[in-house]
């Protein structure tokens, strides 16, 4: 896409707001009161407005390689305090997606240099899931199962930080694991019990 076109449907864009609502951009600027964090890949493919039909204003979205949560990653750690203490989301979505380049990557045994660092997190999760990914036989059924355990696996590092355990455990938040079908697209929920989850991790990772 060349530059002068993104600025030529950026007007185009405004023109079309303002002729269905002349308020529209005002009304923006009020603020954003999102229920939502969503915590996506970076793939251009992916974007969570287009995926969920949300408008401006009703998601807060953090995207990374293949949607990791690092406590190491200062970024995705003040965005996910940030969206619970002061925008008081009652909902966090971590989504990963099928065709996942970042998921495919750490399946390799391949230098990728400066993101090896950022692979081996994902390797991690191949490690702690190994038998149970070592018994697909088929390369492209192993793929999407890491696809989908390393959502879990993020989710469980969501709810291991302490803003996010204080608010869970009152009943005030949501923690959601999610798929999309990039052949589909549709959205599939990975169903899982955080309950049981948190209180298996508790004795390490209680923090409240």
């Amino acid at each position: 896409m060349q530059i002068q076109k993104i600025f030529e449907n950026n007007k185009k864009w405004v023109e079309n707001k303002l002729s269905e609502d002349e308020y529209y951009f005002k009304n923006l600027a009020k603020g954003q009161y999102p229920e939502v964090l969503f915590i996506g890949c970076s793939d251009s493919r992916v974007t969570a407005e287009s995926l969920m039909g949300a408008v401006p204003g009703e998601i807060f979205v953090y995207r990374n390689i293949a949607n990791m949560v690092s406590n190491l990653d200062v970024s995705a750690m003040s965005v996910i305090n940030y969206a619970v203490l002061y925008l008081k989301v009652k909902h966090i979505i971590v989504a990963g997606h099928y065709e996942c380049g970042g998921v495919k990557a750490a399946m390799e045994s391949k230098d990728y240099g400066i993101l090896n660092p950022w692979l081996r997190n994902i390797r991690d999760v191949y490690r702690l899931h190994r038998i149970e990914l070592n018994n697909v036989e088929n390369e492209q059924a192993k793929y999407n199962k890491l696809v989908e355990l390393n959502v879990r696996e993020q989710c469980i590092n969501v709810l291991k930080i302490a803003a996010v355990q204080k608010v869970y455990r009152k009943g005030e938040l949501k923690i959601h694991g999610w798929v999309w079908d990039i052949h589909t697209g549709k959205l599939i929920d990975l169903a899982i019990d955080f309950d049981s989850i948190l209180t298996d991790i508790r004795e390490i990772y209680h923090l409240d």
